[in-house]
């Protein structure tokens, strides 16, 4: 009988949290690491809920935020590996980061102590590599008989067929479409594929949700798609690109948000486009395709945003400066 216990004592304990992790191909990198016990797959992480930060951020698009805020859970780590992130404190895949581990309960608890308070969208930031951890969230704030609006605000490196699985659990897709360029996917971002697999991923949430977005009497999004685009310096063609792509190949319809907060950070202080600002007449030449396409649905940045949204992670709130 002792030795019956002992050993399922030990099943119990081995019994991994999330079975998908065990032989990770999660999203298109497929490393098939059992994140149980190895961290060495292309984003470093485990299978645990580990946190950046869990807070109340204003910054968004107005549709997001309104005037209380929106609840944003911030994940570590990444499934790409953009060498100018403004969130590098808790993103890097290798080496020490900010965040810290927590339980489900702790981060549940945490979401609604947020959502007490009258605030009703919660935002997942960067949950490409945990969306097991993801579900998990939004079926125990589910269970607890809450229903806010739950985002997805991706970098769009995500499989097809995640999104497809996601049709049921998430409100609003929030995507970057960051390139049209494989080779500047590859030397910014280490993501060779990234335009074949953003645009395809995207595809899927256009298709799942159209191109209209659905508003609360308060004007806040209760379902739909928004894309962003961070233009960055000495790479307008690329912008442009991007731009095209949603509107030929999407609809005109589509909310976009084409952001000019780009802020180079330490890594690339010395990056001889990185590391500087978006330059006025950059983001004109962007503006003026915007308008040559008829996007005419979504938001554009004053040019002094670059000095706005560089977030501390060290900060129990990283954005309140």
């Amino acid at each position: 009988m002792i030795s019956q216990q002992i050993i399922l004592v030990v099943t119990e304990v081995n019994k991994p949290r999330f079975p998908e992790l065990t032989d990770c191909a999660l999203c298109p990198r497929e490393c098939h690491t059992d994140r149980r016990v190895d961290k060495s797959g292309f984003c470093g992480s485990g299978t645990g809920f580990h946190i950046g930060s869990i807070c109340v951020h204003k910054g968004e698009e107005p549709v997001l935020s309104g005037s209380r805020g929106i609840c944003n859970v911030f994940f570590t780590r990444c499934n790409m590996r953009c060498i100018y992130c403004q969130n590098a404190q808790i993103s890097r895949n290798r080496g020490p980061i900010l965040g810290r581990e927590m339980t489900l309960t702790e981060v549940v608890e945490q979401i609604e102590e947020i959502l007490d308070t009258g605030i009703s969208i919660v935002g997942f930031v960067s949950p490409s590599h945990v969306i097991p951890q993801m579900r998990a969230i939004i079926n125990a704030i589910r269970s607890d008989g809450l229903n806010p609006t739950f985002v997805m605000n991706t970098n769009a490196y995500d499989k097809v067929e995640t999104v497809a699985s996601l049709a049921d659990m998430i409100d609003v897709y929030l995507p970057d479409l960051k390139y049209m360029d494989g080779n500047l996917a590859a030397r910014y971002s280490a993501t060779p594929d990234y335009p074949e697999v953003a645009t395809a991923a995207i595809t899927e949430m256009y298709h799942q949700k159209g191109a209209q977005i659905e508003l609360d009497n308060e004007g806040l999004v209760r379902s739909g798609l928004i894309v962003r685009h961070l233009v960055l310096p000495g790479q307008i063609e690329n912008s442009v690109a991007c731009l095209r792509f949603i509107a030929e190949h999407l609809s005109p319809k589509i909310h976009i948000s084409v952001m000019s907060q780009y802020q180079p950070t330490e890594a690339v202080r010395d990056h001889p486009l990185l590391g500087r600002t978006l330059h006025p007449e950059e983001y004109d030449q962007v503006l003026d395709e915007l308008d040559r396409l008829g996007l005419d649905n979504g938001w554009i940045q004053e040019m002094d945003s670059s000095a706005e949204y560089m977030p501390d992670f060290s900060s129990s709130n990283p954005f309140e400066a």
